[in-house]
């Protein structure tokens, strides 16, 4: 499995916007490779790209449904089992004119091209950050921690029109959208993400293994 890279010509700078969501103990709690992945940001919009495997794939019928119906708005969601085993790819960018962060997901399948996920981190929003999937939908997170990772719950979901924000009802909503980043020791990260719906339960589970970048300096 390949380390993340970055490049040599950006210099990577301390960063405490994920310190100031969780807290300071919280944030005292964190594995300190945890803390260091998320306690950086990139200047001038540069780019960190993380490689790694897919491990897991777990997605129900209804799971299917719902991730090829979010392919009218972005394909945020993992749409296909055969995923499972293969190579996996996250680049994450600096949003210098927007304050937060780019990330392309790219999922390798057994045919046919990868699957790529784009979405945007916006340190913004009653829950002080949300993330942005396409067509002006998005959702507010709320951000929790242990001694194992940190985690990304959906709280709600929205539709952006200029400067105003129409939040869905609940009805509306595709279920409660979880995202972990647990650390595995050795340089290795679990990145998990998971769609819960109230009625019909698991819709779908995916979960890769990536590795952590060659070496940081902090400016």
């Amino acid at each position: 499995m390949k380390q993340a890279s970055v490049s040599p010509h950006h210099q990577i700078l301390r960063d405490t916007r994920f310190r100031e969501l969780v807290g300071k103990d919280a944030w005292r709690a964190l594995p300190e490779k945890v803390r260091k992945r998320f306690g950086y940001r990139l200047r001038e919009g540069a780019s960190v790209v993380y490689q790694g495997k897919v491990i897991g794939m777990r997605i129900s019928l209804t799971g299917r449904l719902v991730a090829q119906i979010a392919r009218l708005v972005g394909g945020p969601l993992p749409y296909d089992a055969s995923c499972l085993n293969q190579p996996a790819v996250v680049t994450v960018t600096e949003d210098c004119g927007g304050s937060g962060q780019f990330w392309v997901r790219q999922f390798g399948r057994a045919a046919g091209f990868p699957q790529v996920i784009y979405s945007s981190k916006r340190f913004a929003g009653p829950t002080g950050i949300e993330e942005y999937i396409g067509a002006g939908i998005g959702m507010a997170l709320r951000v929790s921690v242990d001694r194992k990772g940190i985690y990304f719950e959906s709280d709600h979901f929205f539709l952006q029109a200029g400067r105003r924000k129409f939040r869905f009802p609940r009805w509306l909503q595709p279920g409660a959208l979880t995202i972990a980043h647990k650390d595995l020791g050795q340089s290795r990260f679990l990145f998990s993400l998971k769609l819960r719906s109230r009625w019909l339960g698991d819709l779908l589970q995916q979960d890769a293994v990536f590795h952590d970048m060659q070496e940081r300096r902090y400016g």
